[in-house]
């Protein structure tokens, strides 16, 4: 949910089923698929984050298969995007499988999704901004299965060495200021921040900015809200104040926080696995992110429950997603590997069974999705290398060329 890599191959693949369509024809003739009343053989391929994702999945699904009469195959794909570009190019694609929210736009401006979201039970039930992230074109598609925020994770050594308290935890961008330079003072690197919009995006979404307009249809990157939060994070950075994981030999936020290189990060709840594994002794303690001059925000990872256009088994399939996203079985998903549950009727019973992770839940009413809109990958990847180089650049230069060239992806 993290981090997404694909490969060249990949990308030839996707853009050739999604884009161009290799002559599957998704507008033209998915409407006419034929539909089998009988017995389904569904084929589930997701993106398994390990063995404790496969095997609950594989287990809730037998579990849908027996009480339901019928046949249910989880496929784990060792390249999402690779393989699900292949199975739409050889018009196969499985019935269901795990969607991307970067490239759920992709996917549903060709036709490839059967928009079902409104034929579960409660679709209104999902977080607001989770169902925003996977609405196209005032539409909105399929469920999110489960997601996570962004939170600001402190280090309770590090904290109280530098003689602070919970009382110092910063709630909005100036006590962020402050409480770093006291950190900085005690011989203490403050905060360590991915280099990257997934990261810092979270400023902007503060700063009353982002990427696109909320339709997804003008970009809207170069504007005062974004130049006010490029510029502070550019301040933290040129005063040591906050550095970037590569800054202190790290690969990412987690490493360096755990490493003890940093009494802050801003990282999402997979920290938690990473830090239990590698870092088993460090404590620490999770805040909602401090609020910039636009009130609180942040930014939710997630995917959906896709269903393919071309299933023969739709009904079927709906059932399956509606089986796979009630509250106890997002909540025993939530125990299996550690992801939190997209319906906001879980989200009290997860608080309080996950009490560390509440900062995470409580920012799912205000996050910001990923910028949804086709053909903005290479968009995004430029303006990723842009910030990479924050610290000594030109914010209004980076914030020009992103507008440029998020208009030119969207058509002007």
């Amino acid at each position: 949910m993290t981090r997404k890599t694909t490969t060249a191959l990949a990308a030839a693949v996707a853009a050739c089923a999604l884009l161009a369509g290799c002559g599957s024809g998704f507008e033209d003739n998915t409407a006419s698929t034929p539909q089998s009343s009988g017995p389904a053989s569904l084929q589930i391929m997701i993106g398994s984050s390990g063995e404790a994702e496969t095997k609950a999945v594989q287990e809730a699904a037998a579990a849908w298969a027996k009480a339901t009469g019928n046949t249910a195959t989880v496929i784990p794909a060792q390249d999402m995007s690779q393989q699900l570009g292949q199975a739409f190019a050889g018009d196969s694609p499985p019935d269901v499988f795990y969607v991307e929210a970067g490239r759920f736009a992709d996917y549903a401006s060709v036709g490839a999704l059967e928009p079902y979201a409104s034929k579960v039970s409660d679709p209104e039930g999902f977080y607001d901004s989770l169902r925003a992230t996977f609405t196209y074109n005032g539409t909105y598609y399929c469920v999110p299965k489960d997601f996570s925020t962004l939170g600001l994770v402190v280090n309770n050594e590090l904290w109280e060495k530098a003689g602070l308290t919970e009382q110092d935890v910063p709630t909005t961008w100036d006590e962020l200021t402050a409480v770093a330079k006291k950190l900085k003072d005690a011989g203490i690197t403050p905060l360590v921040v991915g280099d990257t919009r997934d990261r810092l995006g979270a400023f902007m979404k503060q700063a009353g900015g982002w990427i696109i307009s909320q339709d997804g249809k003008q970009a809207t990157g170069d504007s005062p809200e974004n130049l006010k939060a490029l510029e502070y994070v550019q301040g933290l950075l040129k005063d040591g104040l906050a550095v970037y994981p590569s800054a202190v030999d790290a690969g990412w936020g987690g490493e360096a926080f755990g490493k003890g290189k940093a009494a802050m990060t801003i990282e999402g709840n997979w920290i938690k696995g990473a830090m239990k594994a590698d870092f088993p002794d460090v404590k620490y303690t999770v805040y909602e992110l401090p609020a910039g001059p636009a009130g609180k925000g942040t930014l939710s990872f997630t995917q959906c429950w896709g269903i393919a256009a071309k299933s023969k088994y739709k009904e079927q399939a709906i059932s399956f997603v509606e089986a796979m996203t009630t509250v106890d079985q997002q909540m025993a998903f939530a125990r299996a590997f550690g992801v939190m549950p997209s319906r906001k009727a879980a989200g009290e019973a997860y608080a309080k069974e996950f009490p560390e992770d509440a900062a995470f839940v409580k920012g799912a009413e205000y996050a910001q999705g990923p910028v949804n809109a086709p053909k903005m990958e290479s968009v995004l990847a430029d303006f990723d290398t842009a910030l990479q180089k924050l610290k000594d650049g030109d914010p209004k230069q980076i914030l020009a060329r992103l507008q440029e060239n998020t208009q030119s992806a969207l058509g002007g």
